[in-house]
């Protein structure tokens, strides 16, 4: 069968023929939006790159936002300032907690607790106590706390003293005892006084007493 010479094909003619069916971009791909021109000029392909979304998905925790996968525009003109995240409060999101160590002691979290919390009620119950250093220094704020609870001596902060001392007729007389002892005094309420090392394995002793 002979073709007719007068009968021309093109490819925006064969794409009209051709039923049209929307084609969703692979997720590893940029969303972009194709459009081709049909007239008799060269054919041009427009790329439309959607904002709406990022182009990756972003770790938007505790880190600064990554310009780059970030929505267009990015931003740096107002500041680096603008690549931390604000949350509701107005408070600022950072990155890392440099200078937030917290004493281990060589214990793991729930026996780091139970040391501290028997040390505060040894402290409180008997004025003074020898311990090392380390283990000193540690438990010194947590005797303040439980003194400045006492000294507010209301219903709630003794019930959050009786949830942290070991024995409960310690916090009754320390609610008794405190308002006329260090009513004066604000913070300060302990103090740490080296001593020789620790026989056997040399480990630096202190006493913490109650001023």
């Amino acid at each position: 069968m002979a073709c007719s010479s007068s009968a021309t094909w093109s490819m925006a003619s064969l794409r009209s023929a051709l039923p049209s069916a929307p084609s969703r971009p692979p997720s590893n791909q940029l969303p972009i939006s194709a459009s081709y021109n049909t007239s008799s000029k060269p054919r041009r392909l427009s790329l439309a790159v959607r904002s709406s979304k990022p182009l990756l998905p972003q770790y938007s925790g505790l880190s600064a936002l990554c310009p780059v996968l970030s929505s267009f525009p990015t931003g740096l003109e107002k500041g680096f300032d603008s690549l931390f995240k604000i949350i509701d409060n107005g408070g600022r999101i950072f990155a890392m907690r440099h200078g937030r160590r917290v004493p281990k002691l060589n214990r793991p979290p729930d026996q780091r607790r139970a040391l501290l919390r028997g040390l505060t009620t040894q402290l409180l119950k008997h004025g003074r106590i020898k311990t090392t250093r380390a283990r000193a220094s540690a438990v010194r704020k947590y005797v303040d706390k439980m003194i400045t609870l006492a000294k507010e001596g209301s219903l709630h902060k003794r019930r959050q003293a009786l949830g942290f001392i070991y024995e409960k007729q310690i916090v009754h007389a320390l609610f008794a005892e405190v308002p006329d002892r260090y009513g004066e005094r604000n913070g300060g309420y302990t103090r740490i006084i080296r001593t020789l090392p620790r026989r056997g394995d040399n480990a630096p002793m202190a006493y913490i007493e109650l001023v």
